[in-house]
């Protein structure tokens, strides 16, 4: 994996929680706009939709550089709509990142694996 792919797949790691928690916390506002007083959805739904904008710039970089699968490409997508999608996101983008270093390292010791 070059270092632009390992670069693509980490910023789309980063943005990938603070977007779900940003998710989540619209909902919660959405919630409380219906039962009390108490109205954040504005500022709220614009933190969310510039970490979901940044999530789709960042998803669209790494398919490109990481050469997906469709499947794989399209996962990514509907984790990203999903309230805690983005959480799971993280995980695979996190054991994705430490294969790859992994099997560099093993190209680098002349390692083969079968």
């Amino acid at each position: 994996m070059d270092i632009k792919t390992a670069t693509a797949l980490r910023r789309l790691r980063l943005v990938s929680a603070p977007e779900a928690v940003s998710f989540l916390l619209l909902l919660v506002c959405s919630v409380l706009k219906r039962t009390t007083d108490f109205n954040a959805v504005p500022v709220m739904g614009a933190i969310h939709g510039i970490l979901f904008i940044l999530y789709l710039v960042f998803w669209a970089d790494a398919w490109n550089r990481t050469k997906w699968s469709a499947k794989t490409g399209i996962l990514y997508l509907v984790l990203s709509v999903l309230p805690t999608g983005g959480f799971f996101a993280d995980r695979k983008l996190r054991r994705e990142a430490e294969d790859a270093v992994i099997a560099a390292r093993a190209r680098k010791e002349g390692v083969v694996s079968a």
